[in-house]
This record gives structure tokens, C-alpha cells and sequence, in this order.
């Protein structure tokens, strides 16, 4: 194998980087998870989880990852054969519908352009229609193509209409991203992973549950065991876990919620918001195609890029990896070798966004995709105009 020198750039949509600070953090001595320090690690870190979820009723902690996140979501709240909607929104949504689906749960799969938001309309649409649903699933950023929804909007309608169906949000690439409110917005189960916004490895898998979600629970008969909120919350109380946890991730975890506490949410989003926009404004000067649609609906951790139908995005990927040591994110489902994705999200600062475009301008040039130079300048442009960053 050939040593390449400097750092290697992974700009995936998750995992992403991890920063020193918290492989510093992880790389403390393990401790006893029955003792009275692991006790005070718990509660701070339950404690830091809400106020991430903004919420102030139960959260819940799993070693997994997203996907675990999922299954726990469905199991602790369901019952074989209660009915779900799931919109076609892309790679992700469609997983969580399939995890549903196992559990025996009735989909009803709703056909969506993925390059577009879910709208209330559609969702109200469905619930008119049937008063049994259970529960609407909705992918918040949907990574897989870089498009976000308005939650807020949607559970707003939802409340309004009086449909007593849940709200379960995917939040595994928007939370610590971009603005999401667990309670203000009316969502029921909202799910995350670590190794995005939060800048961990992965290996977690988070949870907020609201008071209906938890009243569900009480009464949802799909088996559980691992999962199950019960025991998770009784042993939560004290500061433990029903199983041994993943310790050194915690430790992790509490250094990724201070960095978050010290730069502030509000510029943690903002930060986001604009590496998304530079990177889009990078990509319209190469004269290439966004996934999203629309502006206002495109990701602030994710940029889908269409390559032209003559070539293939994983070749483009494959140069870049060889030539630059950077990966990028590779499409998915209908859009495999279609698009490559940029992550633009978790810890990275102007000079890292800059050097990742760079890398993808470079290597645009090098695998013979027809493009307009200058993206990395249309890009420097407006990042120069925030000088704080």
C-alpha cells in the first residue's frame, strides 16, 4: 500500500470526522458501569440529549446505530398489523419502511419524488382517508439526496387536523445540523445516530419519546427485548443501562455535547446552512445538477451532485479517492452512479469545505466530466462573506 501524506479527507455524509477533542475523551480508562461515577456520566449525558432533541420528556440512549434507532422506534410503540405511512423519499426512508414491514406492520408506501420535500398536504391527504393509522414516518434530511422536509409544517397540520396518528422523525443527518424542536413541533419519536452532527463514531443510537409515544408504549404488543423502554428507563433512573454500555462512546458523547454547548446551536446551525450554500453555489458554477429541487428544500449536511448521463459518479468518486485520498458519498438506489454526494456536515470549518471542492473540482477535470471551472471560486465568494468563519 502506498502512504499518502497529510490527512485523509472523508467528506461522506456520515460517518464524519471525529475531532481530537473527543478521541481524547474516548480514549480514557473504561470504568465500572454499575458504579457511582458511570451513575453521574448517565444523568449528565440523559440531561445533554435533551436538550439537543429539544425536548423534556424521555430520551434513550442504545449502543447501535441508526438503524437500531428504527427498530426501537417501531418496536416500543406498534402492534403487528397497526398501520404506518411511509413516503418514497429515498435510500433511508424506504429501509425504515422495510424494518416496519419485518415487524408486521402494514406500509402503506406512498409514491414521492424523491428531489423534493414531503408537503402537509400529502400527509393529511392519507390521514383523511383513513382514520387507522398508527403513525407517519418521515426521513427529516434524507441523505441519500440531499433534500430536507419541513417537520415543522407537518406536525403542525398534523395536530391541527386532530388525526391521532404519531409523528416518528428520522433525524439521523439533521440533528446537530440544522434546527429541529422534538416538543415544539409536535413530533412523537424522533431518531438519531452519532456519527453525524454529533461528531462520534458510530455506535449510538438515540431516541426522544414524547408523552403519546410513551402512552403507545404502554399498550404496543410487538415483542422486544433489547429495546424495550421499560427497562431502559427503570435502570436509567439509578444511571445505568439494562446491558453493559458502550462506555468509551459515552465519554465521547459528553465532549461532542460541550463542543456543541460552546459554539452555540444557533451557530452551529447557521455554520451548516452556509457550507450547504457554498457547496451548492460551487456545484451551479460547474454547471451541474443538484438532487434538490428547490433551494429553500436543499440539505444543510448533504449535496447530491448529478453527474451527465454519459458518466459514471462512482468512477468520479473511485479517481478522487485514488488521487486526492478523499471519499465521497456514493448514490443511492435509483440514483447509484448517477449522483455522488458531498458531506458537508459535523466538524469541518471553511478551509476544510474549501479543500473538499477543491478535491471534487480536481477531479471533475481529471475523469473528463464536461464542466464550467470556477466552482471553487463561486464558492470562496460567498464564504468570504462571512468573516467569522
Amino acid at each position: 500500500m502506498t502512504y499518502h501524506s497529510g490527512r485523509h479527507f472523508l467528506q461522506l455524509p456520515g460517518p464524519t470526522n471525529t475531532p481530537a477533542r473527543v478521541l481524547r475523551a474516548m480514549s480514557k480508562a473504561t470504568i465500572d458501569h454499575r458504579g457511582p461515577d458511570f451513575a453521574e456520566l448517565t444523568h449528565r449525558l440523559l440531561e445533554g440529549t435533551r436538550r439537543l432533541f429539544r425536548t423534556e420528556h424521555d430520551v434513550f440512549i442504545h449502543p447501535a446505530s441508526g438503524s437500531g434507532a428504527w427498530e426501537a422506534a417501531i418496536a416500543n410503540t406498534l402492534s403487528s398489523g397497526d398501520r404506518v405511512v411511509s413516503f418514497e423519499q429515498g435510500f433511508f426512508a424506504q429501509s425504515w419502511a422495510k424494518v416496519a414491514r419485518r415487524f408486521g406492520i402494514d406500509v402503506i408506501q406512498v409514491t414521492w419524488d424523491p428531489r423534493v420535500g414531503v408537503i402537509p398536504a400529502a400527509v393529511l391527504e392519507q390521514l383523511e382517508a383513513d382514520p387507522s393509522i398508527k403513525a407517519v414516518l418521515v426521513v427529516h434530511n434524507e441523505t441519500s439526496t440531499g433534500v430536507t422536509t419541513d417537520i415543522e409544517s407537518i406536525g403542525q397540520a398534523m395536530r391541527d387536523s386532530g388525526h391521532p396518528a404519531m409523528l416518528f422523525v428520522d433525524a439521523v443527518s439533521s440533528l446537530a445540523v440544522t434546527d429541529l424542536q422534538h416538543d415544539a413541533w409536535g413530533i412523537d419519536v424522533t431518531v438519531t445516530g452519532s456519527q453525524k452532527g454529533m461528531m462520534l463514531p458510530p455506535g449510538l443510537s438515540l431516541l426522544a419519546a414524547s408523552a403519546r409515544a410513551m402512552d403507545a408504549h404502554a399498550t404496543a404488543t410487538l415483542p422486544r427485548s433489547y429495546w424495550d423502554w421499560d427497562d431502559q428507563k427503570t435502570f436509567n433512573e439509578r444511571g445505568f443501562f439494562p446491558y453493559t454500555p458502550a462506555t468509551n462512546l459515552l465519554y465521547g458523547m459528553e465532549e461532542a455535547l460541550a463542543m456543541l454547548d460552546e459554539e452555540g446551536m444557533e451557530n452551529v446551525f447557521a455554520r451548516h446552512d452556509l457550507f450547504g450554500r457554498a457547496t451548492r453555489a460551487a456545484v451551479r458554477a460547474w454547471g451541474l445538477e443538484v438532487v434538490a429541487r428547490n433551494e429553500s428544500e436543499a440539505s444543510c449536511a448533504a449535496t447530491a451532485v448529478l453527474v451527465p448521463e454519459d458518466h459514471d459518479a462512482d468512477a468520479v468518486r473511485a479517481l478522487i479517492l485514488e488521487r486526492f485520498d478523499m471519499s465521497l458519498g456514493t448514490g443511492l438506489g435509483p440514483f447509484k452512479g448517477k449522483a455522488f454526494r458531498i458531506g458537508h456536515l459535523g466538524d469541518l470549518n471553511t478551509l476544510t469545505l474549501l479543500g473538499t471542492l477543491c478535491g471534487v473540482e480536481m477531479g471533475l477535470r481529471l475523469s473528463g466530466v464536461p464542466y464550467e471551472s470556477g466552482g471553487v471560486d463561486a464558492a470562496m465568494n460567498l464564504l468570504s462573506e462571512d468573516v467569522g468563519r
